[in-house]
């Protein structure tokens, strides 16, 4: 018996905020698809790991998760819908045709092996499996006025989670035939799965397979890492680095510069072989260098084309990653951006909510400032933006 995994990350997450998708946003140094990755990765019965992204997130993808997972596939670009990218995600595992699949939505990270082994164990009596909570609270439907227009019995609802399990050539035919009819809104592969005839049952899960959605499902998400590191004592048994990072960037004519993850609207805009970002540049490079991992020039050259015009949160999400690599945790960043022009104040919590995204960490642990040169220099010329940053890390002794 072959099981197949079938990760969903081709979503936009736009309700998170950020300047990634919010699967490639940070979680105790890993993004939040990785860490569902880690989930399925160690359960024997699963033979491989088959991940959907967007199609402008494949260099996003590959400077995030790491490449030796075992059973990890090349990743499939998806659709323009959810069932369009599931359905992508299919036809990939088709020649290798597996007895069954798990499909699950990279925003939940925290769904536990028990639960996964609970959906495969569902698969022996019947064709579709999903995990699935009880409804706790009461539930009300709501009038046009926005009022109370009845009380629902909740006896017999549930809310449904992922993974969501199937027999695998069924679930595939279930998703052409609803493609064919042009039938695209099913909110979940379980709905598909109902509508083409199949029974689907219900597994127990936990309240803690929750999706992360908003910014507070983030918060809720660091607070439960934290708990857990700080039970287990390895905080402790780390020991601290601090990064410095500095960079500069030439101004040109334009209409928007990127600074710190952010795009403002402007006159000009800064030169580079990327998007010239100089705040994330430095940050990037106060993280290699706690590392002592080089600098941003050494795993991102100019002199490769695949960074032309790339967007820097790649590179500081890949920064990121050589943290977690090394067991590793960000406990805060600072960066401060030297020039006449644009105005950062106005921009600063967007800044800081950019980065606090791309590494994962609570915005209360990001500093970002500016200052002039008092008309001094080439920034006071306003011919080009300087940054500095620093980066503070524990990581374990000989890392």
């Amino acid at each position: 018996m072959t099981i197949a995994a079938l990760i969903v990350a081709a979503g936009r997450g736009s309700r998170v905020g950020g300047s990634v998708p919010k699967q490639y946003a940070r979680l105790g140094g890993e993004t939040i698809l990785t860490r569902s990755l880690r989930a399925f990765a160690p359960v024997d019965a699963i033979s491989c790991l088959q991940v959907v992204v967007h199609p402008g997130d494949i260099a996003l993808y590959e400077a995030s998760v790491p490449a030796r997972l075992r059973g990890l596939r090349p990743p499939v670009a998806g659709g323009a819908t959810r069932q369009a990218s599931v359905l992508a995600g299919l036809e990939a595992l088709a020649p290798s045709a597996p007895d069954f699949v798990l499909i699950h939505e990279a925003a939940r990270p925290f769904v536990s092996i028990e639960t996964i082994n609970d959906v495969i164990a569902a698969l022996d009596r019947h064709p579709s499996a999903c995990a699935a909570v009880p409804i706790a609270d009461t539930l009300k439907r709501r009038s046009e006025k926005g009022t109370v227009a009845a009380t629902l019995d909740r006896k017999d609802l549930w809310a449904a989670q992922t993974p969501q399990g199937f027999h695998f050539q069924a679930i595939l035919d279930a998703h052409r035939r609803a493609d064919e009819k042009g039938l695209d809104e099913f909110t979940d592969d379980a709905a598909v799965a109902e509508w083409a005839g199949l029974e689907v049952a219900l597994v127990p899960s936990s309240v803690g397979n929750f999706k992360i959605t908003t910014p507070e499902d983030i918060e809720r998400a660091a607070r439960l890492l934290d708990e857990a590191r700080d039970a287990s004592g390895k905080a402790g048994a780390m020991e601290p680095r601090i990064g410095t990072g500095f960079d500069v960037h030439r101004l040109i004519p334009g209409t928007s510069i990127w600074l710190c993850g952010v795009e403002i609207s402007h006159n000009q805009r800064l030169e580079g072989h990327s998007d010239a970002d100089v705040g994330l540049h430095a940050l990037t490079d106060a993280i290699l260098g706690a590392l002592g991992d080089g600098d941003i020039g050494k795993h991102f050259p100019p002199s490769d084309d695949r960074w032309k015009g790339a967007a820097s949160h790649i590179f500081l999400a890949d920064a990121a990653r050589r943290v977690t690599e090394r067991g590793g945790r960000i406990v805060n960043v600072d960066v401060t951006l030297l020039c006449e022009a644009p105005r950062n104040g106005p921009h600063r919590d967007a800044m800081r909510g950019a980065i606090a995204a791309i590494l994962g960490l609570d915005v209360s642990r990001v500093g970002v400032k500016a200052t002039t040169t008092e008309g001094l220099g080439f920034t006071g010329r306003s011919e080009g933006i300087a940054a500095m940053a620093s980066a503070s890390l524990l990581l374990p002794p000989g890392a």
